[in-house]
This record gives C-alpha cells, structure tokens and sequence, in this order.
C-alpha cells in the first residue's frame, strides 16, 4: 500500500511538472520518470543555472558533454515521493527566474 501510494505521488509530481513548467527559452523533455531534463544549451548556461540553484537550496546538477552531445547540456531533475507538490511548485518559481535572468544576460 505505501509503495503504491509513493508511486502515485511520483505520478502526481511527474503530471504537475509536465503541466505547470514551461520555458522561454530552455527545452523541456517530457519523460514518464521521475527523471525530467532541461536542456539549456551551453555549458555555461548549464553550470550558472546548477550553481543558482544550489544557493537556492536545490541540488540539481548540471550533466554537460562527453556525458551528452555538444549544445545540449542539461540540467538533470530528479523528483523523489518525499517532495511536496509544494516543494515543486518553488522549483518550478526558481527555475522560471533564473531563466528570465539569463535570457536577459544574453541580450
């Protein structure tokens, strides 16, 4: 019964996810696992937003080349059942900031 019911939190996180984020800029790869990549481009790109985010409290670790193909480093987000809708939900403000913030670097 506890092992369904984590599984099913899992399910609700991955749903919540796939319906509430979206990028400006980044690309998002919907993925039926707790697994969920976002695909900033450069490494740069990728290191600065895992570095923000860890000062955010997240430990969210950029995943950049040879692991994947040049360009498409990554940040690589791991949902776990012992997060909260909630806690997804600040990841999702945090990630959507830091984004805003880079593009406005960038241009």
């Amino acid at each position: 019964v506890e092992g369904q019911q984590r599984r099913d939190h899992l399910n609700q996180l991955i749903e919540v996810w796939q319906k509430e984020m979206a990028f400006s800029s980044w690309q998002k790869f919907s993925s039926s696992t707790p697994i969920q990549p976002v695909i900033l481009g450069s490494n740069a790109s990728a290191l600065l937003a895992a570095k923000l985010l860890d000062h955010a409290g997240y430990w969210i670790p950029a995943i950049r080349p040879p692991t994947v193909p040049t360009g498409s480093a990554r940040l690589r987000i791991t949902f776990s059942a012992n997060h909260s809708v909630d806690d997804l939900r600040q990841l999702i403000y945090q990630l959507k900031q830091i984004e805003q913030a880079s593009m406005v670097q960038a241009s």
